[in-house]
This record gives structure tokens, sequence and C-alpha cells, in this order.
């Protein structure tokens, strides 16, 4: 039996979910994406108030190629769906000292700003670089795309790991080569955007820096919600088919096979490949709930160490902002304190990092004419960490958020502010099935990679897949869309035999 006669069903229409059922289909696998929301996206989700679009995110757009790639498997241009805009400088940092750090893509300029707050690190950024760059094309280049489905593939990439001192976190590898605590703090905070601490996610996430210094910073025109509805329409138009607000319920099995699957409204279909975008716990505990293999893989992931949750407050308000870039990092006092509290201890700290998100710089249409949009995210515990009423919280913190915002960069915020609202661990739960109201799934540490995270196809049912967060390679649009890829290669070539 050819491609052409294989139905495969995508549960889930996240940018990982929808990137394989790209691939399935430009391969000639009919596909259907089965999404519980009401629009694609998954957690690109986005809301319209009062004239602002609010995104859910996520908001940093790298590694454009990965996603020009879906495209250009059929012959079509992403650029005729989705206008990309760079965005520079790729985000401010800001101390409480009032210290600003621009991180650039100009190499001069970067250097500039480096020499303007530790000059004595120049040679040591040089070093880091130099590492940087051999670890994206071991890591990011050659690893991320390469399944591992066995734990002897992760054996044979020990000496790679080892070479690049894997087992060292990404600040330690920074403080190798820096000596300037801000600096150190500017070259591994990414890992937060990927739901890691610092302080122990794997060096092997400064990869990120070459990543963005090669590939840019970029946004999508009308929001990162825009990148995902082009790719469900790119889909559309190779001939799949999305079924949104209509959760699965069930991954029905005979044996060690999925069968197909069970909607919430009754909806019920048969296929010969099922994969999950869906939360992983979710997964395994309540799709997959009716059989053995969900119930004791549950069990497993009950004990695996999940990333925390964020909470933001969104928000709208008069007046244009030039002053302020597209991305904010607001740094508080301080810096592995408030990581302890947040991996370790699971309270809520007094002092606050905040990464502050201002697309209307870049792209007026988020706003009305003379107002700016607004979110201001702060990462917090999850709920299995944190155990508070966030009914209560919520409130509460929202003011302390925009207090804060409102101390540093806009005095005046309360009587500017239009509209507003917040989202919560407890919404992550809810609307997004994750499990604890984590926002990144599995925290990416080196036990839980590769192997060791979700694998892309299930040990024991044959042709049950997973893509996105919970597998291989991890949290990101790049991560994501390069699970799809490790995905979709397994799935044809299973489904071909």
């Amino acid at each position: 039996m050819t491609l052409a006669n294989k139905r495969a069903c995508v549960i889930g229409a996240g940018f990982g979910g929808m990137a394989l059922a790209i691939r399935l289909q430009a391969a000639g696998v009919a596909t259907t994406i089965v999404e519980a929301r009401d629009k694609p996206g998954g957690c690109a989700y986005f809301w319209q108030r009062d004239g602002f679009v609010f995104d859910a995110g996520p908001t940093v757009i790298t590694a454009p190629a990965c996603l020009d790639e879906l495209w250009g498997l059929t012959g079509h241009h992403m650029a005729n769906d989705v206008e990309l805009m760079p965005v520079s400088p790729f985000y401010r940092l800001n101390w409480p000292d009032g210290t600003n750090f621009d991180r650039y893509g100009d190499d001069a300029a970067l250097r500039r700003e480096i020499a303007r707050i530790a000059p004595a690190d120049l040679a040591g950024y040089d070093e880091f670089l130099r590492y940087s760059a051999h670890v994206y094309r071991e890591g990011y280049q050659r690893l991320s795309n390469a399944p591992f489905p066995s734990f002897a593939s992760m054996i044979k990439a020990l000496p790679a790991l080892t070479r690049h001192q894997a087992w060292r976190s990404i600040h330690a590898m920074a403080s190798k080569y820096v000596k300037s605590e801000k600096l150190r703090e500017a070259l591994s905070f990414q890992t937060l955007l990927l739901g890691g601490n610092p302080m122990t996610a794997s060096a092997l996430y400064s990869l990120v820096h070459t990543m963005e210094q090669d590939g840019g910073v970029w946004w999508a025109r009308g929001g990162t919600n825009r990148l995902a509805a082009a790719m469900a329409r790119h889909f559309e138009r190779l001939g799949g088919t999305i079924r949104l607000h209509d959760p699965v319920v069930q991954v029905e099995t005979l044996g060690n096979r999925a069968t197909g699957v069970h909607t919430q409204s009754g909806w019920h279909e048969r296929f010969d490949a099922v994969a999950s975008n869906a939360d992983i716990m979710h997964t395994y505990r309540d799709l997959l709930g009716g059989t053995q293999r969900g119930k004791a893989y549950a069990r497993s992931l009950a004990r695996k160490r999940f990333s925390p949750s964020l909470f933001i407050v969104h928000f709208g308000i008069e007046g244009t902002w030039p002053g302020i870039p597209h991305h904010t990092v607001l740094f508080g006092p301080r810096y592995k304190g408030l990581l302890d509290d947040i991996y370790e201890y699971g309270v809520l700290p007094r002092d606050l990092a905040i990464y502050l998100h201002h697309p209307t710089v870049t792209d007026p249409s988020m706003a009305p004419p003379g107002k700016s949009t607004f979110y201001a995210l702060v990462p917090v515990a999850h709920m299995g960490k944190l155990t508070v009423d966030w009914d209560q919280i919520g409130p509460l913190l929202e003011r302390r958020v925009l207090d804060e915002v409102g101390r540093r960069l806009i005095p005046d915020i309360h009587d500017r502010i239009v509209t507003h609202f917040h989202y919560a661990p407890r919404h992550f739960a809810l609307d997004l099935n994750a499990h604890l109201g984590s926002a990144f799934s599995l925290e990416p540490v080196l036990s839980q990679s590769a192997w060791l995270r979700g694998h892309n196809r299930d040990d024991a049912i044959g042709n049950f897949y997973l893509v996105g967060a919970g597998t291989h390679p991890g949290a990101g649009i790049p991560g994501v869309i390069g699970s799809a890829k490790v995905t979709a290669a397994l799935m044809l070539e299973d489904m071909a035999q």
C-alpha cells in the first residue's frame, strides 16, 4: 500500500502539530488535525479586545529557515502567507541599578555594548561565541533533527555531548568565559524562555546565541497568531483537514496499535497512524488512559520534573513608546536566588524578573492608532509546587507587575491603561490541559533530553507518535518545528512499509 492510501491524525494544532501535519500531507498522507480550541495555534492563541491584539505567546521567532522549509516542501513560499519583520535590538536587558544592555545581531554593535558594561570580558565573549557556534553545529544542526529511537542511539551521541561539556549548566559555561555577572546573565537567561533554569539547563543551550546571531530575531506582522494562521492555511491548501473546537477525548487502540480517535462531540474516525501534539501527561493519562501503556507511562511521567508556569499580564495603553524595544527583560535584584524560589522552593518571590513584550514598536497594527499593546510575563512555579488560589492571588500579582513596569519604564502606567487582563497557571491547565499548569512541558535538563524525553515514536504502541515540547528536541518554536521533522520521518518510514 502506498502513502497515498494512508490516513493520519494529529491531535493539537500547535506549531509542532501543524508542522507535522504539513510534512505528512506534503508527502501524500491524508492528514486530519483535531484541535480542542476554536482557533489553531495551541499556545500561540490570541485575543482581540478594545481594538488591541494580544498574543498568548510565543513572541520570539528565531531560525526562520525551519519554518520556510515547510512551504518549500511543495514549492511554495512562506512570504506569500505571512510577513516576518526583523526585530532590532533583539532585546534589551535592564537591571535595577539602571544598566541597560542591548543585544544586537550586528557584531560590531554587540561588541560595543559588551565593551560598555564589561570591557574586560571581550576576549572571553569571543571564546563563548566560538563554543556556542560549535554547539550550534553539533547540537542543533545535527542532533536536534536526528531521532533517538533507543538508548543505544543516545549513547552514540555521548562523545559529542562530552566534548561540549553538556553536563555543565549554561550559566556555569558562561561563567567559565566571562567574569561580569551581568554578562553571565545576558548569555544564559534565554533558557527561561524555554522553561529551563539557567543554573541547571545544559550548556548546550548556548547554541541559542549563535542561532540568534546567524538567523536573527523576527516578528510576524499581525502577531505570532498570524504565523499559526498561515501554517493552517498552507496545510489546508495542500488538502489537509482541520477540525476545530472539538477536543479529542480518547485515542482508540487495539492491541499494540492505535486505530482512531474519539472527540467530545461524538465524532469518531479511524486512522493508520495517530500523533499527539497535546500535553504529554494529558496524552498518556487521559487520551490513552484506558490502556496499560497509558497508565504505566503516566505514572513514569509523574516522577519527572516539569517546567515552571507563567503569569502574564496583558495590557493596552494610551500613547506610543518608541524608546521601549520590542523585547525587554527587567531583571530583579536577585538572579540565582529568584531562580531557586521558582524552580526549587515553589514560593512566590517578593522580587520579580519580568519579560516585557511590546509588539507595537515593530508593528503598530497590534493596537489602535496612538495606543500600544504590551504583555509582562513573570515565571512562577507550577501548581505542583506553588499551591495558591490564583483567583485571589492573580489580581494582587497583576498590580505588582504593573507597578514594577511603571516604576522602571512608564511612570503613569495606571492612568494610561485602556484594557488589561492576566493569564495564570490555572489557565494553562484549563485551556491547554497542561500538567500542573506547566508552560513548557518537561523541564529541559540533560536527564530529560533526547531519548530520556518523551519518545517521538511510542515504545509500545507502534503507530502512535509524539510531537511538540514534551518530546525531542524540546520547547520553543525551532524545537517543536524540529520535533515535527523527526516525527514525520519516523511516521513516513513506518507507513511506507
